[in-house]
């Protein structure tokens, strides 16, 4: 039970350090870092997707033979779709935009910069606590090691967002709220991780579905946003370098420690 506790808190940890940064940094990311870091993020989610989720996926599907891969299809697309229906019936923000997305357009800009994070951090919660209920069920396609990998992934991908959403909101709403509006960003984790693991309890057969549907998840927040803010404007390279530098940690934790 300690390490299931843990593995659900380790991302929001990483969220909540990273907004930490506004009592220690003055200013607000520079933007060839705030690429890089975004590229970064990209790396690790779309590395945990392949490694830690649609691999395990495949393999729990093993008994279908040639068509071990529908179930990490459908639970895949599922992911896509599910995201995308978020992406229109949640109001938020993208960083450096000043044209919000969703129904309801009055909210104010910081809870909408709020809400575009939170969106992020749903599919990480969920591929979390998808994992650990992997772990739980000891089929043996999902390690402990591995189920740690991806927490401390996902963790360290979470610091960067944290300050990214927290220091632009320094200015305008003091260190306090800037922190604690980053910290509600991650919030969402540890809640839809064990809302997973809770799901994962009554439909255990579905587990390479869920598994594929964090994952489908996770890439439609790097395709949708991730990708295009890091690549936006001049040096998009370095968005493109920190992907490279991302995915490799990403599976390095993985495989080492899976």
């Amino acid at each position: 039970m300690e390490q299931i506790i843990l593995g659900l808190m380790i991302p929001f940890i990483g969220t909540t350090a990273g907004a930490g940064c506004v009592f220690f940094l003055k200013n607000a990311i520079r933007p060839l870092v705030q690429k890089a870091l975004l590229g970064f993020a990209s790396g690790v989610m779309i590395a945990a997707s392949v490694w830690s989720l649609l691999i395990p996926a495949m393999d729990m599907s093993e008994e279908m033979g040639r068509l071990a891969f529908l179930p990490a299809a459908a639970g895949f697309l599922f992911g896509i779709a599910f995201l995308l229906i978020l992406d229109r019936v949640i109001p938020h923000l993208h960083l450096d935009s000043d044209q919000p997305e969703g129904p309801n357009k009055s909210l104010k800009k910081s809870t909408m910069l709020v809400l575009a994070v939170t969106l992020h951090n749903i599919p990480e919660g969920m591929a979390v606590g998808v994992t650990l209920a992997g772990l739980l069920t000891e089929s043996g396609e999902i390690a402990a090691a591995g189920a740690l990998a991806l927490s401390l992934g996902i963790a360290i991908q979470n610091f960067p967002e944290g300050a990214i959403i927290s220091l632009p909101l320094k200015e305008t709403s003091g260190r306090g709220k800037a922190f604690l509006y980053g910290l509600l960003s991650g919030i969402v984790e540890p809640i839809g991780g064990a809302a997973m693991l809770l799901l994962s309890g009554f439909l255990g057969p579905a587990l390479p579905y869920l598994l594929a549907f964090a994952a489908g998840a996770m890439v439609y927040v790097v395709v949708e946003e991730l990708i295009p803010e890091s690549a936006e404007g001049d040096h998009s390279n370095i968005g493109t370098i920190g992907f490279a530098v991302g995915f490799v940690c990403m599976m390095i934790l993985d495989v080492a420690l899976g």
